[in-house]
């Protein structure tokens, strides 16, 4: 088991934050809060497209169960890391729990947005004696509010680490000993990081069964569970990939070429197992001869395969030796799959029932975009002034 003292060393980039890209960020975030504000004030059927038949919108479909999907890089580097215990993953698992930490927290402020009255949030956690024990969607919210809350706790080391060198006594002494304990309690926070993303993800997958036949038939299973498990795994090493190419050329990093061809690998693999068992399921089905029909539902099946396929035989026929160009690209086409996937699931293939249509309002597309650069921003910010990324520079 590769513990927290034998990491690798990781350095702030200490680069000057407030550059033209960022300013175009914190201008988009900024408009965003501000549209956040405005949905407050006047209210979601003012600001918002949302109806009774389509009460969940984009800020569910996409910044909650896409966006934790494509926030599972930490979860499935903690996999190979600490259940597989391939240590030489390790440089990896600092940016990809970041970029976890971010996108939940993300999530948890856009259901916050959504819900009606989210004042009273406080409540779900604690008042335990008003559960109902039967509900998916109480699971859910549980789930995810409890793995943000591990993926900061996670992540605290890197601060801790930044706090060890400050010029304050008692800050540098309040971070060593943090720093010795989290060396012991690691395992633990792991092991209920890895066990609260397995619930809700697969919860997510049940969330939408409940909706029966208002669900089309090439997306309603019952191995919608199991399906969406395998795709936020496949997303997450398919986003690790990505981080990495981009904050390599972003901050002057070295490539860990070599691993990201091995985590392109296990993408294509998961990729290829969902791929192949959504097949086997519509045949069990006897849904097969709804992909002869191209109407919006079949081409968007078929433009979901697709997708999920393209990667996948580039993948594998590469056999781990792709350049970072088309490892790149590959691993961003399994990732705009499996967002695609969720989002038709939870959006397009569900139909409330005649007279029932939705198209997200300019402020909830702003909202969304605002959420994003929040989200990079952060990101940014923090790989800057904090040890996340691996210390190696290019010369």
């Amino acid at each position: 088991m590769t513990t927290y003292a034998q990491h690798p060393p990781l350095l702030g980039t200490r680069d000057r934050l407030f550059t033209r890209p960022y300013t175009v960020l914190l201008f988009f975030a900024a408009l965003g809060i501000a549209l956040i504000a405005w949905r407050f004030y006047a209210g979601l059927g003012a600001s918002t497209a949302l109806t009774d038949g389509y009460p969940w919108g984009l800020w569910i479909a996409f910044d909650v169960v896409t966006g934790t999907a494509l926030a599972c890089g930490g979860y499935a580097m903690a996999l190979l890391v600490y259940i597989f215990n391939k240590g030489k993953y390790h440089p990896l698992v600092r940016p990809a729990i970041l970029t976890s930490a971010l996108g939940y927290s993300i999530a948890g402020l856009s259901v916050m947005i959504d819900v009606g009255r989210p004042w009273l949030a406080w409540k779900l956690p604690i008042k335990v004696w008003t559960w109902n024990v039967n509900s998916v969607l109480l699971e859910v919210a549980l789930c995810i509010m409890a793995y943000t809350v591990v993926l900061w706790i996670e992540l605290s080391p890197a601060f801790f680490e930044k706090f060890k060198e400050s010029g304050r006594p008692w800050l540098q002494s309040f971070s060593k000993k943090a720093l010795k304990f989290f060396d012991k309690a690691l395992i633990w926070i792991i092991a209920l990081g890895m066990l609260l993303p397995t619930m809700h993800q697969s919860s997510l997958g049940s969330l939408m069964s409940l909706a029966g036949p208002r669900l089309h038939p090439l997306w309603n299973t019952g191995f919608l569970p199991l399906f969406y498990l395998i795709t936020c795994l496949a997303m997450g090493y398919a986003i690790v990939v990505v981080e990495s190419a981009f904050s390599a050329t972003a901050f002057g990093r070295k490539t860990e070429i070599r691993l990201l061809n091995s985590l392109g690998t296990f993408a294509a693999y998961g990729t290829l197992l969902f791929v192949v068992l959504r097949f086997i399921d519509l045949a069990l089905r006897g849904r097969l001869g709804l992909l002869a029909r191209f109407d919006l539902a079949g081409s968007l099946f078929w433009i979901e395969t697709i997708l999920f396929t393209a990667p996948l035989i580039v993948l594998l026929m590469k056999k781990g030796n792709a350049s970072l160009g088309t490892l790149l690209r590959a691993a961003m086409l399994v990732a705009v799959a499996g967002a695609l996937y969720r989002f038709d699931t939870f959006l397009v293939a569900f139909d409330p029932g005649p007279g029932w249509h939705y198209f997200p309002s300019v402020t909830e597309q702003l909202i969304t975009v605002g959420l994003v650069a929040l989200e990079l921003a952060a990101y940014v910010a923090i790989v800057k002034h904090f040890p996340i990324l691996s210390g190696e520079r290019n010369d």
